[in-house]
């Protein structure tokens, strides 16, 4: 049986390079036999944690919004990948407050596969802070397993991922998994 794979797509820009890669990713899994659910993080009204800590007794944020349907599909999840353009070295920030908003329940999104991917027009070092971010989120999750992380590192332009080894590396961690 597939394996239930979402993929969190942070770009502000759909159809852009880590869009790209996303689908590559999508792809490769469904080509696979495995199911692939993509969000839009933009295209999601997620609220900023209010740190109130509201959802501590009933693992629900106080905060009605698209963040509790997203949290069920986390939980429900096999693998789970983050994508992300890198802005001033580190994520965007549609993808930071989905992370901080996974509070009320991130302790239920426990054993999963993760996979990282990120873009950016420099290169793979000034990635590193972005993917350390990234694996600072899992560190928090019981049994969270990083498999991999796709750097699409010198793309700026839209569509410059096409072809290259981080699109084929997207669409093989995806048929992998």
């Amino acid at each position: 049986m597939g394996k239930k794979v979402l993929i969190l797509a942070g770009s502000p820009r759909k159809g852009g390079n880590s869009d790209l890669l996303c689908d590559a990713f999508s792809k490769g899994a469904q080509d696979a036999g495995h199911s692939a659910t993509k969000i839009y993080v933009q295209d999601q009204k997620i609220g900023g944690c209010m740190a109130c800590y509201g959802c501590r007794n009933t693992a629900k944020c106080v905060q009605k919004d698209d963040m509790e349907g997203i949290l069920n599909q986390l939980v429900e999840a096999d693998v789970i990948v983050l994508a992300t353009p890198v802005y001033f070295y580190s994520m965007d920030g549609q993808m930071k407050t989905l992370i901080d908003r996974t509070l009320p329940r991130y302790t239920e999104i426990r054993d999963k596969d993760f996979y990282f991917i990120a873009t950016a027009a420099a290169g793979e070092a000034a990635m590193k802070r972005t993917m350390d971010a990234l694996s600072g989120f899992t560190d928090c999750l019981p049994g969270a397993k990083v498999r991999d992380m796709i750097y699409g590192a010198g793309v700026y332009q839209k569509g410059e991922a096409m072809n290259t080894e981080a699109m084929k590396k997207a669409y093989q961690d995806g048929a992998g998994i």
